[in-house]
């Protein structure tokens, strides 16, 4: 039995925990990630309609979570988008399709409250299946001009971004700081930091350049 719901405050605990599970040694020894879930939530971008858990057999196994973005075109007009992070499923439960779910459900949400663009950034392999293209394909760039390989754009409705250029700039909750992260997870359960070869693959996505 699966059941998408929004999240409630009894997950907080359980959310938090598989977001570290998930994430810790991933892309760098230890994680930052559940540590932005738990600041997320009081954040004035975040956008808690499209705050979602999937529950198994009544068992929450996953959540995604979604905060405002924005563009701004060659004119200095705004559009305000959408980006969602972190995503995340218990480390057993990965790779059976519920991510997607999460997802897919959330897509329609979105759509119902107004939004047309989702930018997230993350390995190619996992979203482009969702739709997900290049931002240079969208003419979206972040402030230096540079068009990352990690990320990604989604048009909800279709022809949303028109043929403008857009500079895309996330909110300032996604600054995470590292020393007040180290020492949120210093009061959890001890866990081993240790090296695994996806970390060099997130090195190597997360400081490449799509070139004209």
């Amino acid at each position: 039995m699966i059941n998408i719901r929004n999240e409630q405050k009894s997950d907080y605990e359980k959310v938090e925990k598989i977001t570290r599970d998930a994430f810790y040694n991933l892309y760098v020894p230890g994680c930052t990630e559940h540590y932005l879930v738990h600041i997320m939530r009081d954040h004035q971008d975040f956008i808690q309609e499209l705050d979602f858990v999937l529950e198994l057999n009544g068992e929450v196994i996953g959540n995604i979570m979604y905060t405002k973005a924005r563009l701004v075109d060659e004119d200095g007009g705004e559009k305000e988008i959408l980006t969602f992070g972190p995503i995340c499923v218990m480390p057993e439960y990965q790779r059976m399709g519920y991510g997607k779910m999460l997802i897919e459900h959330s897509f329609t949400h979105a759509v119902n409250l107004g939004y047309d663009t989702v930018v997230i950034f993350g390995s190619p392999v996992n979203y482009v299946s969702r739709g997900f293209k290049s931002c240079k394909k969208y003419n979206i760039c972040i402030e230096n001009g540079k068009y990352p390989s990690a990320m990604m754009v989604k048009e909800l409705l279709p022809g949303a971004l028109g043929e403008k250029k857009w500079v895309y700039y996330d909110s300032p909750v996604m600054a995470v700081s590292e020393k007040e992260a180290q020492k949120y997870d210093d009061a959890l359960e001890k866990k081993e930091k240790e090296y695994r070869p996806s970390q060099d693959e997130f090195y190597i996505m997360s400081h490449s350049f799509i070139e004209d």
